[in-house]
């Protein structure tokens, strides 16, 4: 199981090495966390952010307030709890955060094309199924 692991990784960084879009935004590590966490669950908590980064309250406020001045968030106070700070991608963020973290789509059409129907399906099915097991 080791070597099969190692073998993984090994192809999933040679996949995103290969595929990814160039990156046109000076932008952190952690700024792009901070946008993949916001659009992956439905918590904009400063404090999740910060739970999540392994930082400190402030800093995940540091961050969050530079997103904002970039445009890649949105702030604002929930209706139900004024408290409460709402968090929420911009378009601009959504741009951002897909060429930080996805694989260039015409790099991966070109692929796909080259495979066979069932090599395509294979294909899906075998990342859809790593997707489902990982969440």
């Amino acid at each position: 199981m080791d070597k099969e692991i190692k073998l993984l990784n090994q192809y999933w960084t040679d996949i995103y090495f290969a595929l990814h879009y160039v990156h046109e935004e000076q932008i952190s590590h952690q700024a792009v966390r901070i946008l993949q966490w916001i659009d992956k669950t439905n918590s904009s908590s400063v404090g999740n952010i910060a739970d999540y980064l392994k930082i400190s309250h402030n800093t995940a406020s540091e961050h969050i307030k530079k997103l904002v001045e970039r445009k890649y968030l949105l702030k604002s106070r929930s209706a139900e709890d004024e408290r409460k700070v709402v968090l929420q991608l911009t378009k601009l963020g959504e741009v951002v955060l897909k060429r930080n973290t996805s694989l260039d789509e015409s790099k991966l059409e070109k692929i796909m094309q080259s495979l066979s129907d069932q090599e395509r399906l294979d294909l899906i099915n075998s990342l859809k199924l790593l997707s489902e097991r990982a969440q």
